[in-house]
């Protein structure tokens, strides 16, 4: 359905997810410079003079999720989808978070669907849902699990399956370098968590990636 609201729904600015108070500008950059020269570099230098302030704004880019109230992005739904009670599937949105153990990049894709119990979103707000929870340092399974609950908890649907792939640059980067490898993870509730043909009808819709183009339920 047609999103008309595509504005984000933000937080309070200006504190941590804990309510303390967010760093300063000053001390984000002076952690920063401290990084470069454990990495083995000089700060001071003309390349890098510069980073500290760059490296804090791109911060507050990929972790905008901290200041958006998932919940509240599902607020507003819609009462007259014609009856439509069969699977709502938004396939392969982009996805990039953070590992919380390494501080690597997580690059991926997320099916999210439902099963309409009367009520739908706009289609944006599922992109939207994802975004939010992904730009914050996460788990991978911890991720999953938090788009299908607040999906659950927002629509009361039927049913909502969430699926993730995605490749850890913890993983490909450093320790066993495996480039190629990707991460699959599923959270299924209601009917879907009920039903195995449903859960097969829906990986059936997906595109194939990995596993030899095969992604069991």
């Amino acid at each position: 359905m047609y999103d008309p609201d595509p504005e984000p729904v933000a937080m309070a600015a200006g504190e941590s997810p804990c309510g303390a108070a967010a760093p300063s500008q000053a001390a984000v950059e002076a952690a920063v410079r401290t990084l470069i020269a454990a990495a083995g570099d000089d700060p001071a230098r003309e390349g890098l003079a510069d980073t500290p302030a760059r490296v804090a704004r791109a911060y507050r880019e990929w972790f905008a999720g901290y200041r958006v109230d998932p919940h509240r992005l599902l607020d507003r739904s819609f009462g007259d989808a014609a009856g439509y009670d069969e699977t709502v599937l938004l396939r392969s949105i982009p996805l990039v978070s953070t590992c919380e153990h390494h501080l690597a990049p997580i690059v991926g894709v997320a099916h999210v669907a439902y099963r309409p119990r009367g009520r739908v979103v706009g289609i944006s707000k599922l992109s939207r849902l994802v975004d939010a929870y992904a730009r914050r340092l996460q788990l991978q399974e911890r991720l999953t699990r938090q788009i299908a609950a607040a999906l659950d908890e927002a629509l009361q649907p039927r049913g909502v399956a969430v699926i993730i792939e995605a490749t850890h640059g913890c993983m490909t980067t450093r320790g066993v370098r495996q480039h190629g490898v990707s991460l699959v993870t599923k959270c299924w509730l209601g009917e879907f968590g009920a039903d195995a043909a449903l859960r097969r009808e829906l990986l059936a819709s997906l595109p194939c990636r990995g596993n030899g183009g095969r992604m069991d339920g």
